[in-house]
Protein backbone atom coordinates (compact mmCIF):
# COMPACT_ATOMS: atom_id res chain seq x y z
CA UNK A 1 0.00 0.00 0.00
CA UNK A 2 1.44 3.36 -1.01
CA UNK A 3 1.25 6.12 1.56
CA UNK A 4 1.17 9.84 0.95
CA UNK A 5 4.49 11.51 1.77
CA UNK A 6 3.89 13.92 4.63
CA UNK A 7 7.36 15.50 4.65
CA UNK A 8 10.73 15.50 2.93
CA UNK A 9 13.37 13.21 4.44
CA UNK A 10 16.49 14.74 2.88
CA UNK A 11 19.56 12.53 2.74
CA UNK A 12 19.13 9.11 4.29
CA UNK A 13 21.83 7.44 6.32
CA UNK A 14 22.07 4.53 8.72
CA UNK A 15 24.34 3.66 11.60
CA UNK A 16 26.45 0.48 11.51
CA UNK A 17 24.16 -1.28 13.99
CA UNK A 18 21.05 -0.49 11.97
CA UNK A 19 22.71 -1.60 8.76
CA UNK A 20 23.66 -4.90 10.35
CA UNK A 21 20.16 -5.46 11.70
CA UNK A 22 18.48 -4.60 8.38
CA UNK A 23 21.01 -6.43 6.21
CA UNK A 24 19.03 -9.68 6.25
CA UNK A 25 16.06 -8.09 4.44
CA UNK A 26 16.95 -5.54 1.78
CA UNK A 27 13.32 -4.43 1.37
CA UNK A 28 12.75 -3.78 5.07
CA UNK A 29 14.59 -0.45 5.23
CA UNK A 30 12.59 0.91 2.29
CA UNK A 31 9.33 -0.28 3.87
CA UNK A 32 10.17 1.34 7.23
CA UNK A 33 11.16 4.60 5.56
CA UNK A 34 7.88 4.64 3.63
CA UNK A 35 5.92 4.05 6.84
CA UNK A 36 7.85 6.85 8.58
CA UNK A 37 7.29 9.34 5.76
CA UNK A 38 3.64 8.36 5.48
CA UNK A 39 2.86 9.03 9.14
CA UNK A 40 2.87 5.47 10.51
CA UNK A 41 5.35 6.18 13.27
CA UNK A 42 5.29 2.64 14.64
CA UNK A 43 5.68 1.80 18.30
CA UNK A 44 5.68 5.21 19.98
CA UNK A 45 3.56 6.60 22.80
CA UNK A 46 0.59 8.93 22.34
CA UNK A 47 2.61 11.94 23.47
CA UNK A 48 5.28 11.27 20.82
CA UNK A 49 2.55 10.82 18.18
CA UNK A 50 1.23 14.27 19.09
CA UNK A 51 4.73 15.74 18.94
CA UNK A 52 5.25 14.16 15.51
CA UNK A 53 1.91 15.49 14.23
CA UNK A 54 2.91 18.98 15.31
CA UNK A 55 6.36 18.56 13.78
CA UNK A 56 4.83 17.56 10.44
CA UNK A 57 2.60 20.65 10.45
CA UNK A 58 4.97 23.24 11.92
CA UNK A 59 8.45 21.81 11.49
CA UNK A 60 10.39 19.87 14.05
CA UNK A 61 12.20 16.59 14.46
CA UNK A 62 10.17 13.45 13.69
CA UNK A 63 10.81 10.13 15.42
CA UNK A 64 9.53 6.67 14.53
CA UNK A 65 10.26 3.41 16.35
CA UNK A 66 9.68 -0.03 14.86
CA UNK A 67 9.97 -3.28 16.81
CA UNK A 68 11.26 -5.99 14.50
CA UNK A 69 10.14 -9.50 15.48
CA UNK A 70 13.07 -11.30 17.06
CA UNK A 71 15.51 -8.62 15.95
CA UNK A 72 15.18 -5.59 18.21
CA UNK A 73 14.02 -2.05 17.58
CA UNK A 74 14.96 0.47 14.91
CA UNK A 75 14.48 4.21 15.24
CA UNK A 76 14.11 6.57 12.29
CA UNK A 77 14.70 10.26 12.94
CA UNK A 78 14.14 13.06 10.43
CA UNK A 79 15.76 16.31 11.46
CA UNK A 80 13.72 19.48 11.82
CA UNK A 81 15.28 21.12 8.76
CA UNK A 82 14.42 18.02 6.66
CA UNK A 83 17.97 17.67 5.37
CA UNK A 84 18.71 14.31 7.01
CA UNK A 85 16.92 11.13 8.06
CA UNK A 86 18.85 8.59 10.11
CA UNK A 87 18.06 4.93 10.74
CA UNK A 88 19.61 3.81 14.01
CA UNK A 89 19.30 1.52 16.98
CA UNK A 90 18.12 3.11 20.24
CA UNK A 91 21.43 2.32 21.93
CA UNK A 92 23.28 4.22 19.17
CA UNK A 93 21.47 7.48 19.97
Amino acid sequence: MLRKSLFRMGNICATPGALELLQADGQLAALLLARHQGGDFGDICAEDRGTNAEAVRLGGRILSAYKLPGAGTVWIITEADRTLTTILLPEEY
